[in-house]
């Protein structure tokens, strides 16, 4: 296998501020490089931030289909922006402390369902049932 050379830290840095909002330019981007597609950005901190979590953290539901469409990788945070229960449930059953889990800029697992709107209301139920101690039925 083969070693890839480094990407420059500012163009994964453009890629994912691209990826909040303007399509264009993220696919434009990844023409150029599709490498950019499973880099991530080091805001400092702790901060690592990914273009499929800067879309998934805005509900930009868009940019989300593409990434997912070039093979990017879903993560628990993209799974309950989209409503995808049964993915959300399954990670959580292999690694429940994942509830508490912080996405990028610190953003919780339940914000991610609740910025997906109606269709990830029933993650957010299913999120807010754990946190509240009801049953996880």
């Amino acid at each position: 296998m083969q070693m890839q050379k480094p990407i420059d830290g500012a163009l994964v840095q453009d890629f994912v501020r691209a990826a909040h909002g303007d399509l264009e330019r993220v696919i434009s981007l990844y023409k150029e490089e599709p490498a950019l597609l499973h880099a991530v950005a080091n805001w400092g901190g702790d901060d690592w931030e990914s273009a499929l979590g800067a879309a998934a953290h805005v509900g930009n539901k868009e940019i989300v289909h593409f990434l997912l469409g070039q093979g990017a990788r879903m993560d628990i945070f993209t799974a309950a922006m989209l409503g995808k229960l049964d993915i959300v449930k399954g990670i959580l059953e292999i690694q429940p402390n994942a509830i508490h889990a912080k996405g990028p800029h610190g953003i919780p697992l339940l914000r991610h369902a609740i910025i997906g709107g109606v269709e990830a209301s029933g993650v957010a139920q299913y999120l807010t049932n754990i946190m509240e101690g009801a049953t996880t039925q």
